[in-house]
Order: structure tokens, then sequence, then C-alpha cells
């Protein structure tokens, strides 16, 4: 089970977390690759496509989505990891299709993966993952951790949250869920996320209807839709795109909406007339686990161990703008970048965290309705 827990700014606006945990490695893509088989030439295209030498002694290879995180992950914690275990971590940019293929040839040369909490969840019902060793985790206190699994352990998030023009609302805007579908006080074209981007949107109507944050789950999927068809008229799109939505909210397109923080973070730094509210913001998380049958089990052991612990957690939130899950990260974080991060102690006290294993029983019931809500049902 998921236990759930309620450094000098560079000046740099964070990278938008959605994008980067779906950065070849989708929900969609690993609902379908992790169900299927994978023909015998794909498997051995997959299988020498991982770094060579997979299982010598003093390596760990870690999946990461390659790019900025990756240029990241190696500042603040693979070249530290190195200098403090002598250990090289070989990163593999590795998609669904790859892992998948690792998995059903039982050749597994990669040890850490790097994905968002649902992908894990989908991993651990194939029986994928390593059920981890809390005594290994020395250097990292797990009291301290906001996400430790049986799988997996939290390691960074991303917000959705409400957002608004600035120009439009200057001196109030709404402060909540309930707010927000109070069109008569707070008129204007909104938008919320479509369901085939991600999850969530269901919560926000929930608390909106004025169910307590730490009563959302299991969904009520009757009341969420009976309460999505009040607002329907006044939602002008459904975005699947984290970067249109907020270009349509500096373009007052859009005068409120459900966004990704990061992404209005970027556009108002950048001057665009935006702005957040991070009350009841809603928070998915990204994890570490480890493969079954890693060659380099005890490495990845202390790669997991180390990557945690509160001064790499915080140096990846100064680089990068990820909200760290470790508690004690924010030791080492400042005031000015900890206002920018979902899992500050601030902001964490008004949020919460998307249940994925609900999400993950209910996806496709939901979707169905979700479907036929569009239509008009």
């Amino acid at each position: 089970m998921a236990r759930h827990y309620g450094n000098k700014p560079s000046g740099k606006a964070p990278v938008s977390r959605r994008e980067l945990l779906r950065h070849g490695f989708t929900v969609g893509a690993a609902l379908t690759t992790l169900g299927a088989s994978a023909s015998v030439g794909r498997v051995h295209a997959y299988a020498a496509a991982a770094p060579a030498g997979g299982g010598r002694a003093g390596e760990v290879i870690v999946r990461t989505s390659g790019g900025s995180v990756e240029d990241a992950y190696r500042k603040a914690i693979w070249e530290p990891f190195s200098a403090a275990t002598g250990i090289q971590v070989v990163n593999f940019t590795a998609n669904a299709a790859k892992v998948q293929a690792m998995i059903e040839s039982g050749k597994v040369n990669l040890d850490v993966l790097d994905i968002a909490e649902n992908l894990a969840l989908i991993l651990q019902k194939r029986g994928a993952l390593e059920k981890l060793q809390t005594s290994k985790f020395v250097r990292t206190n797990l009291h301290d951790m906001n996400i430790v699994h049986d799988y997996y352990m939290g390691e960074s998030t991303y917000a959705t949250v409400i957002g608004y023009n600035t120009n439009v609302f200057p001196t109030k805007h709404p402060a909540n869920w309930a707010a927000f579908w109070d069109v008569s006080a707070f008129p204007g074209p909104r938008v919320l996320e479509d369901f085939a981007a991600d999850v969530g949107t269901l919560e926000f109507a929930l608390l909106a209807d004025g169910v307590p944050m730490n009563k959302l789950y299991p969904i009520d999927i009757d009341r969420a839709f009976k309460k999505l068809r009040e607002i329907r008229k006044s939602i002008v799109q459904f975005w699947s795109s984290a970067a249109v939505a907020a270009q349509m909210l500096a373009n007052k397109d859009a005068v409120l909406g459900a966004f990704s923080a990061s992404r209005l973070i970027v556009l108002a730094k950048a001057g665009a007339p935006v702005a957040i509210e991070w009350n009841q913001a809603a928070i998915e998380s990204q994890v570490l686990c480890i493969l079954k049958g890693a060659p380099n089990l005890a490495n990845a052991y202390k790669y997991l161990d180390f990557a945690l612990q509160p001064r790499q957690q915080a140096e990846v939130a100064h680089i990068m703008g990820f909200g760290p899950l470790n508690r004690k990260a924010f030791s080492y974080v400042d005031a000015a970048t900890a206002n920018l991060l979902p899992t500050s102690p601030a902001h964490l006290k008004d949020s919460f965290f998307i249940n994925m294993a609900w999400w993950f029983d209910n996806r496709s019931e939901v979707l169905k309705r979700w479907q036929a809500f569009l239509l008009g049902g």
C-alpha cells in the first residue's frame, strides 16, 4: 500500500512536469504494450538496444526520459552518487515497449525506473517490480517521505491548479473549486482537462459540490458527473495539451481553468497576465522503482536510497522546479523557490494527492461515462 502524507533559485522557470513525465512512456502506450505480446524479433531488437555489459559490478542502469531531466539528474544525483559510492550510473532512455520487451524476454537489462505513479501500478500488477525492502534505506529516512509504497518510492510531483487571468480578475478570483463553479460571481469562459489526457477533473467537481479533500475516494462517479453538467456550458474546451490550455488563459480565450502549475509559472515569468490559486490543487507523482530481475539489484537499492535524500531532492527542485516528496528537502530550499513547488509546506496542506490506485481500478468505466458526457449524456 502507498502511504501519502500530507539552494539559491536559478531564475529559470520550472519545466512542465506533465510533459516530461509522459515523454516516451505514456499511459496509453503502457496500457497497450504492457497488455500485449511482443514479437520475438522485437524483443531481441529492444534487448540489443540496452546498454552493453548490463550486470557488471560497479554500475546501475536507470531509465530516464532524456533531455533536460537527464541533465538535471546528472548534476543533482548521478555525479554525487558516483562520487560517494564509486558506482557508475548508466542512463537508458526506454519507452513502455522496450521495458515490456525486457520483461517478456526474461532478459532484464535495466535496474531502476523513473516513471509516473500510475505506470508503476501497471507494472506492479504484472509482477514486474521488485518488492522493496525498507531495511535497505539507510541514507534516506522513509518517515520523511510523502509516498512510501511496497513497490515504489515517491520522487517528485507536479500539480493541476486553478489558474486565472489577472486582467479579468485583478482583485478577487475563485479561491476554491466551489467558487470556480460559481459562474455568476466569476463569469467568463473556462477550460478543464480532457479525461483522455490524464486523470482527475472528477475530483474538482466533487470539491465544488462540497466533498472534503480527505473524503474524495472512492469517487462518487454519479455525483461528479452531475456536478460537471452544471458547468458544461461555460467550458469552452476540455484540453489535452497543457501548453495550449495555458496560452488560452494568457490570450483570454478562457479566463479561468484547471492548468498545469508549471505552465502558468513559465507564462507568468514571461509577463503574461496569469496567476495560480494553489488551494485544492491536485498532485500527481513521479516515482522510483526497481525492475524484478534487475542485474544490479544491490546498486539499485543504493541508488534509490541516495536519490531520495533531502539534499538531492532539493537540488533537483532548484534546477528543474519539481516538487520534492522528501519533506526534509525544504530545509535546503529557499522561500522563493519553495513558493513555486507543489509540495512546499504552504501548498501541501491545502492540496490532495490523486489516488492512482482508485483510477487504475476505475479508469475504463469512467472513460465510457466521460465520452457519453462529452456527447451530452
